[in-house]
């Protein structure tokens, strides 16, 4: 990395310090799903936020995007939304002077930098389908014409755990989009405690812009110039190939352990060797 490059480590360390600090106003606790957030941010990456309700999901992810400076949306999910809910359609337009008539594309939410796709298990696979191609391709297609999306664009899922009965299970193609899982946990009983008496006074808090998108868009190009030893990729990998006891594979049957063989029918792709060299790098930055 150059000179310039090893400045640009530091600022994103010191913004990270500064950010965390403007994030801790709002959010108390939960330290670990806010750095696992901006680590998902920087390397470019969506998460699924699992918990219970109450645990301030919505309101981290509002809280970010607003430090961060970027344009936010939350759809929340139900059984009757439709895939043109979420990702715009085709309406006719006349013209008043001419009176011809053309079709003009009304985006969705999801043309937004940041999506909040609230209790995504509530609505039915088709409707879950059309987050695919968007968290993919960064792009929607509408009318035969496809029109980009943001950039950045990102998108954080939430979706709980406890409440299954009228849910669809997002499918595994659609997990696979999702480069982290977070767990968002109860908070301790001082946490709590600070969360009640904050929450229940007539106190509120506006969070101060600390990046700007161009340098987000900086901050991501530099965490692909992170260097990594050969050998910490192979670490990586070894994680990913451990779970594959598939025909095809070349692990060797005895390096599976006993669970994997039990619980698990295929396994990780090499995406998942990748999200955890970039998440590995992310952090490193973060760390400075």
């Amino acid at each position: 990395m150059e000179t310039s490059d090893l400045e640009a480590v530091e600022n994103l360390h010191q913004s990270y310090q500064r950010l965390l600090q403007e994030v801790n106003r709002v959010i108390i606790g939960q330290q670990q799903v806010v750095e696992e957030l901006l680590i998902s941010l920087l390397a470019g990456g969506h998460s699924l936020l699992v918990g219970v309700p109450g645990l301030a999901k919505t309101l981290i992810v509002h809280t970010l995007a607003d430090t961060l400076n970027l344009s936010f949306n939350r759809v929340q999910f139900t059984p009757d939304l439709m895939p043109a809910d979420i990702t715009g359609t085709d309406v006719i337009q006349e013209d008043k002077s001419t009176g011809n008539r053309d079709f003009k594309f009304l985006p969705g939410p999801i043309f937004s930098n940041v999506v909040l796709a609230d209790e995504i298990n509530r609505t039915p696979p088709k409707t879950q389908a059309a987050l695919l191609e968007a968290m993919q391709e960064h792009q929607v297609t509408a009318g035969g014409r496809k029109h980009k999306l943001p950039v950045p664009f990102f998108v954080l899922a939430t979706q709980n755990p406890i409440e299954q009965e009228g849910t669809y299970p997002l499918p595994e193609a659609q997990l696979d989009r999702f480069m982290f899982e977070i767990k968002v946990q109860y908070p301790s009983e001082e946490e709590e405690f600070a969360i009640v008496r904050q929450t229940t006074s007539d106190e509120s808090y506006a969070v101060k812009k600390i990046l700007e998108l161009d340098e987000l868009l900086s901050f991501q190009s530099l965490v692909r110039k992170v260097p990594v030893a050969d050998h910490v990729i192979r670490y990586a990998m070894q994680f990913a190939r451990m779970t594959r006891i598939i025909p095809g594979s070349d692990t060797q049957a005895e390096e599976v352990p006993d669970f994997i063989r039990e619980f698990v029918s295929w396994g990780a792709g090499p995406r998942a060797s990748q999200n955890l060299v970039l998440g590995a790098k992310a952090r490193a930055i973060l760390q400075g």
